[in-house]
């Protein structure tokens, strides 16, 4: 029998936030069909095979169960070891047609597991060259015409005999991939509520021992009040804490929903085997020694994972700090943290256990309320982007923050982050900018691609910061303070020297001063003096931003000029922020208290040193201006043939299956198929040759070497340019050193030379970077770069990303080059990197780019040369259907 893809199997996460596992049908699964059938109602039956079947008979058990992954295609849903769910499509011989059909127990069915695999069966048709897919459905089953008919997918519907008979191609259309990530957002949403908002908590590995990590989860579950009843586990004691303890999970007598694990490594495995037997819905793993510990901690962890996915929990960790949430309906502090901030509309997601109680402690010393706070460990499941999930319909949350130190899918976070930011700011502090820890292998060094983190939160809207302090700068004026619609800066003070700091860290920072000078109300000013200097900069309709800066000392009675500026402050509609020298966070003059006696909206928030305070409003200005830019967006490209380029690129691997670099004649075809705009070429291999390409390409011409130490190098002779006729052909061709072939190319008109890259990073997928060519902007490394999809506006913002970017914009009097035709390059070069995952690595250099209307009638922009590397594909690769991310 054939073997099916590996990545055909995936762990999924269902409607209501279980999870379940789905693979490839094989004949092992003979007897899970049979308790499939037994388990379902007259009517499943009925509505699956429209007609009373009660069992499969042996044929047919055998032909559901041998498939050839090919033209027959079925996947079963695991929960545990019993299948709850089946589907399967059967190609019609000779067509590119397939019928589909789907059996889900009752006891399953509403919790998506028929759109699931609609996802994967049309993903794994789609490989296998079918193009539409056929249902029969009986009328009166209306929720699996339902299943069809939102599945985004544009079908064709008719009538007859009371069956419903549906066609629909299956490529993934932009609809269909819409509908596919607003169920992925819900399912895993409704996946992390079930672990920050339980009914009840057991602790197993409680202890009466106040030095030992169950101990403390217990106490601070106790002590934080939480909602619900909570469960010690400690085989050896009959109480903890004055609690009445049980042996193991199985003896409690009432349903449990989240499970706090405290117990050694080697005896997690069991835990998670009775927390399936008691359907325990998520685990917040606290105990160490999996990943961070080696090998053989990283395997145990994945059998972990493994193990609660298959029985339908989530985890959060191992080696975490664990969950918070602060809803007074719920009360939650599963964590090691002793001491929690208070209830506010922060979400805070942590990677880092060990660094998370000094995080929480930063943030309630700050004043900062927390919605809700995770810290993942060593992130073997539960993530940020499935926190970013959570929180980007979460009503109790209006801001987030992420501590993180790797991530898990780039694509699905900038996919996320990009969408929560635009009605949620995202601060992200990522730690390793130079040097990382791997996953898993604590102590091991590895080099961080600052450049793809970069452009991954450029890209995503994502407010960057370079510090934890920075994060919780920037926070705390997002939580309690409006965002600016420009940069234009009042500064109020009392000190003329402070005014003057403020106003340069101000133009540092690229934002504008609204006046010309600081208002200053001298050392003698009084606090009246203070509110109307303030009170004029609000009204200002010049005025985005109002910086006080304030020293106490130089007064008698101070105390009250923090009120008189949070009083302006509450009635402003623009930002509204302090420097009182000493101060950090909301000190309690400039607080207004919500009802959980928090600092709310209107509270001013205070720094310790100006150039603090101005560098979180240019950071908070940069992200308003993000969210005021138009989405963009990501245009349909005339003269694209992705199966020509396709061709090129099968070509490529059928020779040489780990990867190559493509011969010039293999790259004019890929970029040709993409409708690039490239010099007339033609590869020769004697002088006469070359004559005769240069008159078939039109002089001037230019003589390339394909010597790779001499490609672009014209100062050692290399490269030989202008060459008008037939004699100065031949000549050329002499001089050029080497005995490799040489390249015949036109002449192209003048312009500027830029360079344009693909570059596939293994963690962070295809990057798009641009830069004008020359041996000091390569020196310099100015280059800009996006991650993919790239927008209209993406493209526009890449041209002009380098710093530069005025050679191409009239420098000095030239003549502006035509960016427009850059931009669709861009955009063309973009398309072709995410429809072909497996070009690796492509390099347009030198670009030539000239005015918009050149005088001699030609093109405004022409590709030189290039290079092209093909291989499997990395991290770059095919959304695809709804799944789980590979245990770490």
């Amino acid at each position: 029998m054939p073997t099916p893809p590996k990545h055909w199997e995936a762990d999924i996460v269902a409607a209501d936030g279980g999870t379940v596992h789905l693979r490839p049908i094989c004949p092992q699964d003979a007897d899970g069909l049979t308790g499939l059938m037994d388990r379902s109602s007259d009517q499943t039956r009925y509505y699956r095979f429209f007609g009373p079947m009660k069992r499969l008979s042996a044929k047919e058990l055998h032909r559901f169960t041998h498939v050839d992954h090919d033209a027959r295609v079925a996947f079963v849903v695991l929960l545990g070891d019993q299948v709850i769910g089946v589907g399967r499509y059967d190609r019609y011989p000779g067509t590119d047609d397939a019928e589909v059909a789907f059996l889900i127990e009752d006891a399953h069915q509403r919790r998506g597991l028929g759109s699931v695999l609609l996802e994967h069966l049309a993903a794994a048709a789609r490989e296998r060259g079918i193009k539409r897919f056929v249902a029969e459905v009986l009328a009166q089953n209306s929720t699996m015409v339902r299943v069809f008919q939102d599945a985004g997918y544009k079908s064709q519907r008719s009538y007859e005999d009371g069956v419903v008979h549906l066609t629909f191609p299956i490529e993934p259309t932009e609809d269909a991939l819409a509908v596919a990530y607003e169920r992925e957002q819900r399912s895993e949403s409704r996946s992390i509520a079930r672990l920050l908002t339980p009914s009840s908590v057991a602790v197993v590995g409680a202890s009466n021992d106040p030095d030992k990590i169950g101990n403390a989860l217990l106490r601070h579950l106790l002590d934080y009040g939480f909602a619900g009843p909570v469960y010690p586990v400690n085989p050896s004691a009959r109480h903890v804490r004055g609690v009445p303890a049980y042996a193991d999970i199985e003896s409690i007598p009432d349903d449990v929903d989240l499970a706090l694990v405290a117990v050694p490594a080697d005896e997690v495995a069991g835990v998670v085997e009775a927390c399936r037997r008691k359907r325990v819905r998520g685990l917040v793993v606290v105990s160490g020694g999996f990943g961070e510990s080696g090998p053989e901690g990283r395997e145990a962890e994945r059998r972990l994972v493994a193990s609660a996915r298959a029985s339908g929990m989530r985890v959060v960790g191992p080696n975490c700090l664990g969950v918070v949430n602060t809803d007074p309906a719920v009360r939650l502090n599963a964590s090691l943290a002793p001491m929690v901030p208070g209830r506010g509309r922060v979400g805070f997601f942590a990677q880092s256990g060990a660094l998370g109680v000094a995080l929480l402690e930063r943030a309630r010393s700050r004043g900062i309320g927390l919605s809700t706070f995770v810290s993942a460990g060593n992130r073997a499941d539960v993530s940020g982007n499935d926190l970013l999930q959570y929180w980007a319909t979460d009503p109790g949350t209006e801001v987030v923050l992420l501590h993180l130190e790797s991530f898990g899918n780039p694509r699905k976070f900038a996919r996320l982050a990009r969408t929560v930011g635009r009605t949620k700011p995202v601060v992200a502090v990522k730690s390793g900018r130079h040097v990382g820890v791997a996953p898993g292998l604590a102590g091991t060094s590895v080099a961080v691609p600052e450049q793809s983190v970069a452009a991954l939160f450029a890209s995503a809207g994502v407010i960057r910061v370079e510090t934890v302090a920075q994060m919780f700068d920037v926070g705390t004026l997002l939580a309690h303070q409006p965002l600016p619609a420009g940069d234009r800066v009042a500064i109020v003070g009392n000190s003329t020297a402070i005014g003057v700091l403020v106003a340069d860290a101000v133009l540092e920072e690229g934002m504008s001063l609204a006046h010309d000078k600081p208002v200053d109300i001298g050392v003698n000013g009084t606090p009246e003096q203070f509110r109307d200097a303030l009170q004029a900069a609000v009204d200002d309709d010049g005025v985005d931003a109002v910086i006080a800066v304030f020293l106490p000392p130089l007064m008698s009675g101070s105390h009250e000029f923090g009120p008189a500026l949070r009083d302006v402050a509450v009635g402003s509609a623009k930002p509204v922020l302090a420097s009182f020298l000493s101060t950090e966070g909301v000190p309690p003059d400039l607080a207004v208290l919500d009802e959980h006696g928090m600092p709310a909206r209107g509270s001013v928030p205070s720094y310790s040193t100006p150039e603090r305070a101005v560098i979180s409003l240019a950071k908070v200005a940069e992200y308003a201006r993000w969210r005021r830019r138009p989405v963009g967006d990501v245009p349909e490209l005339p003269e694209v043939d992705e199966e020509a380029a396709r061709a090129v690129v099968r070509g490529a691997l059928a020779s040489a299956p780990a990867g190559r670099e493509l011969d010039d004649d293999e790259l004019i075809a890929l970029l040709g198929a993409y409708g690039v705009p490239l010099l007339r070429t033609r590869t020769v291999t004697d002088p006469e040759a070359a004559v005769a390409a240069a008159e078939e390409v039109g002089y001037p011409v230019v003589l390339k070497s394909t010597a790779p130490w001499l490609r672009h190098r014209s100062d050692l002779g290399g490269v030989r340019l202008d060459l008008v006729d037939a004699d100065a052909v031949r000549t050329a061709y002499a001089a050029i050193p080497s005995g490799d072939p040489v390249i015949v190319q036109e002449m192209a008109a003048p312009g500027v030379a830029t360079v344009v890259e693909i570059v596939d990073d293994p963690s962070f997928g295809a990057l798009v970077s641009f830069g004008v060519g020359g041996v000091a902007t390569e020196l310099l490394g100015d280059r800009a770069f996006r991650t993919l999809p790239l927008s209209d506006l993406d493209a526009a913002e890449l041209v002009r990303g380098p710093r530069a970017w005025p050679l191409l914009n009239g420098w000095r009097g030239s003549e502006p080059v035509d960016t427009a035709a850059l931009e669709d390059l861009l955009l063309r070069v973009a398309r072709l990197a995410d429809d072909l995952p497996e070009v690796l690595r492509l390099t347009l250099e030198p670009v030539i780019v000239g005015p918009a209307n050149p005088w001699h009638g030609g093109r405004s922009l022409v590709v030189a040369g290039g290079t092209a590397r093909v291989g499997p594909p990395t991290a770059r690769v095919d959304p695809g259907p709804r799944r789980m991310r590979s245990p770490i």
